[in-house]
């Protein structure tokens, strides 16, 4: 039960950066960004929400064990 658990969260929290990082995409271009300032600030999003999630499992895990 535990492993899958883990894996649903993962998938859920990829899911939920790949969302967010597309649409800083969508609204750069939206505000007349090329599509390399489009495509940095996407990834950017997106490397901040998973080291935003890493931050707080390890948090949670720092206060659970």
């Amino acid at each position: 039960m535990t492993v899958t658990v883990v894996l649903l969260t993962t998938a859920l929290v990829i899911v939920v950066a790949l969302l967010a990082g597309a649409a800083a995409g969508k609204l750069a271009r939206m505000d007349d960004a090329t599509y390399p300032t489009a495509l940095t600030r996407a990834a950017a999003t997106f490397a901040a929400v998973i080291t935003l999630a890493t931050v707080v499992t390890t948090a949670l895990n720092a206060l659970l064990t």
